[in-house]
């Protein structure tokens, strides 16, 4: 069955359409379903302002749909799968709505520490909707000693849902090893694990001063010792610190 919205049966008025060349100004003619097409003024090439990638995200058949996609738009396209991994992480823990939540404030976390440390906010952020994923089948396998065992379990689920989504084997890969050992940094981390790593400590620190199982002593402790990125240790204490004292 063809994509819908490349069947030219379901095309409207508006699929062929005229937008200015970037570059020099020309009229240059779209069909709703190009990626890019050249100016015949002055032969720049550009993406399709009206194209919208967003299936591309995740459809396995996005190549044989879309063609080959220019570079800016593979850029996005990794960007865009983040959202879908949202929701898959959302539906594999179903009703487990603690883990969600810590997965859903490491990512905000995350976002936060990137605008300002930099790294690759698609790896970052699906890493850390991700960082947790191997918790049930470590549950599962190993009973009260599954928190020894979730990274491993963890790579192992988020390398069968990446796949599922259709994500690049560079980007699966980076986003395996973050999860692999995001307890337990290595020398010489990137700042995409760095940044990771800082936004689940801060939300680990959060829910330990909020059950009590943390005095203030130990806190600055891990605090003025723990942390990557300044980014990181800054929301740490303004977050951290200045609700220990209220």
């Amino acid at each position: 069955m063809k994509c819908p919205g490349q069947d030219t049966r379901y095309w409207k008025h508006d699929a062929i359409f005229e937008v200015k060349c970037p570059k020099c100004g020309y009229p240059v003619e779209f069909f709703k379903d190009e990626t890019t097409k050249r100016c015949k003024s002055c032969g720049y090439r550009f993406t399709n302002p009206r194209m919208d990638f967003g299936c591309a995200s995740y459809c396995p058949q996005a190549k044989q749909c879309l063609g080959e996609l220019p570079p800016e738009l593979i850029e996005k396209r990794k960007e865009l799968l983040k959202d879908r991994v949202a929701i898959e992480m959302k539906r594999y823990f179903g009703k487990d709505f603690k883990r969600i939540g810590h997965a859903t404030r490491v990512a905000r976390y995350a976002e936060e520490i990137s605008k300002n440390e930099g790294g690759n906010i698609a790896v970052i952020l699906i890493a850390a909707y991700l960082h947790d994923i191997g918790i049930k089948e470590a549950e599962k396998k190993y009973k009260e000693d599954y928190e020894k065992y979730h990274e491993e379990e963890g790579a192992h689920v988020a390398y069968d849902i990446l796949t599922r989504l259709g994500a690049d084997k560079e980007l699966i890969e980076e986003v395996i090893d973050i999860i692999s050992h995001h307890h337990h940094p290595k020398d010489n981390e990137n700042i995409n694990f760095e940044i990771v790593y800082d936004a689940d400590l801060v939300v680990n620190l959060e829910e330990k001063l909020k059950e009590s199982k943390i005095d203030e002593k130990n806190l600055k402790e891990i605090i003025n010792n723990s942390f990557f990125t300044e980014t990181g240790l800054f929301l740490a204490k303004k977050n951290l610190l200045e609700n220990y004292n209220k």
